[in-house]
Order: C-alpha cells, then structure tokens, then sequence
C-alpha cells in the first residue's frame, strides 16, 4: 500500500478487502474496502478489543444486537466497546465503502 487511503482500490468487487496498515500489540488500523458486502444474518462480531471506525466513503450500517442502527456516511464514526455484539448490515453498492478501523485495548 502506498500512503494514501483512496490510492489502490482493490479491482476485485466480489469480496471485502481488508489491509492492516499498522499493528502492534495494544493498536491495530486497518483499512477495509466493501463493495456492497454485509455481516451473515446470524453472524455478530464480538471483538476482544474497542473499536473506532470511520467511513471515508461510501456508507456503511452497524447494527447492534440490542437493535440499534447507526448508518455512516462519510466522515461519520463510532466507537464500539468490547464484546458488544455487531455486524454489517449494508454497505453501499453505488461505490466503494472505505471503512478506517482502530482495535484498541485500555
């Protein structure tokens, strides 16, 4: 990857593409690229550590096991806590969803 976030978008569009840009053992940031992909419909992420993500562009929906819904837009971001249980439920087709992520631990 070179040093811009929108550089180098992944051709292929029948999966979510998902680049570690930095790791170390307290932070992780990735950069995750979907086109149209969503979390299974019995499927719940229940993460180990935080996470910040942030929609570059494109849009994205999490949605929490509780029922809440938060659609991103560009520039938008959330904060989810460890193990509070989430998914994807939809992510644009229009173009590219640009997600930015940050794992962290206390």
């Amino acid at each position: 990857m070179n040093n811009n976030l929108f550089s180098a978008l992944p051709n292929d569009k029948s999966k979510e593409h998902i680049e570690d840009l930095i790791t170390s053992k307290n932070v992780r940031i990735e950069r995750i690229v979907s086109y149209g992909q969503t979390s299974d419909d019995a499927f719940w992420y229940d993460q180990e550590e935080h996470e910040w993500v942030m929609v570059l562009s494109g849009s994205g929906t999490v949605e929490f096991s509780n029922g809440q819904k938060y659609t991103l837009e560009q520039g938008d971001f959330l904060t989810i806590p460890a193990h509070t249980q989430h998914r994807v439920s939809h992510t644009s087709t229009e173009q590219a969803t640009i997600w930015l992520a940050v794992f962290y631990n206390d």
